[in-house]
């Protein structure tokens, strides 16, 4: 029900139809009202979203909306990506379905966003057609969430319950060191199974590098660091004896492990192509 307050004032707001829709500067997010949108809910807004990563926040949704993902981006890497989507909680009043040619194919309905599970897709399927759920009382519902993109191999399948976990190979390896969000020489302390993935633990003796605060700082005087990695509960990972080489991405603040050689193993590697001049790029092993 509508509070006195809220039901005098709505008819003023559809009257004026007071514009309520912006852009982050760089079209990275989007934010909409639906009050904007009741006197022609038939219609279909087109939202268009061009950053890898940002967020959407749709209040009081009425009819539908698309969103077209649109990276800024001409390599034909692009084509290749995948869209990992991560609802609020608080998400509600929508199904989201992925439209690719006018064909659409369910990907959340409004029951599952609460869960706020990350949904992961190729951006070849399509853009993300939302389409309100009809209520005669609209207040109280918003649809919220992040989404990032991220390569096909380190993205889409870290997050997807039918993962493979398919050891990478000496070109992958390589190029993971490189081009991943963390990197770092440490050891596996604990492993704890949580409902959809494992929990790994570390101690890392050397950080090459993390995009964000992935592991953090055991002390001052103490060059060492911690932090957990989430690896897909099918990989089976196990605490293990030596040093490995964590290397992976950060998808909405958590870190996801992508290949995981043992240390002296990497090094191996890594001199070989060192002295075969294929290196993509330089990395200190004293």
């Amino acid at each position: 029900m509508l509070t006195p307050m809220l039901a005098s004032l709505l008819p003023l707001l559809l009257l004026c139809r007071i514009s309520f829709c912006q852009y982050s500067s760089d079209q990275c997010s989007w934010k909409g009202s639906g009050l904007t949108h009741e006197g022609h809910a038939r219609d279909v807004e087109q939202v268009y979203l061009r950053c890898s990563q940002g967020s959407l926040e749709w209040l009081y949704p009425t009819g539908a909306i698309i969103v077209n993902l649109r990276p800024n981006t001409v390599s034909p890497a692009a084509a290749r990506l995948s869209v990992c989507v991560k609802p609020s909680t608080d998400s509600s009043g929508t199904n989201i379905y992925l439209d690719r040619n006018g064909k659409l194919r369910l990907l959340l309905r409004e029951q599952d966003q609460a869960q706020g599970k990350v949904h992961c897709f190729s951006i070849q399927e399509g853009a993300l057609f939302i389409e309100a759920v009809a209520r005669m009382d609209i207040s109280r519902r918003i649809t919220a969430f992040q989404y990032e993109l991220v390569s096909d191999r380190l993205g889409a399948e870290a997050h997807s319950l039918g993962a493979p976990c398919q050891p990478c190979s000496d070109a992958e390896m390589l190029l993971a060191v490189c081009t991943n969000d963390f990197v770092a020489r440490g050891s596996i302390k604990k492993v704890e199974q949580e409902e959809e993935h494992s929990s790994v633990t570390v101690q890392i003796s050397h950080l090459y590098r993390q995009k964000t605060r992935v592991f953090v700082s055991a002390g001052v005087r103490v060059r060492t660091w911690t932090g957990h990695i989430k690896m897909p509960l099918q990989c089976g990972v196990r605490s293990g004896e030596g040093e490995f080489l964590f290397t992976g991405t950060v998808r909405f603040g958590e870190a996801w492990m992508g290949c995981a050689p043992r240390y002296k193993d990497f090094l191996r590697l890594y001199h070989d192509a060192q002295q075969q001049g294929t290196n993509p790029c330089h990395v200190d092993t004293d």
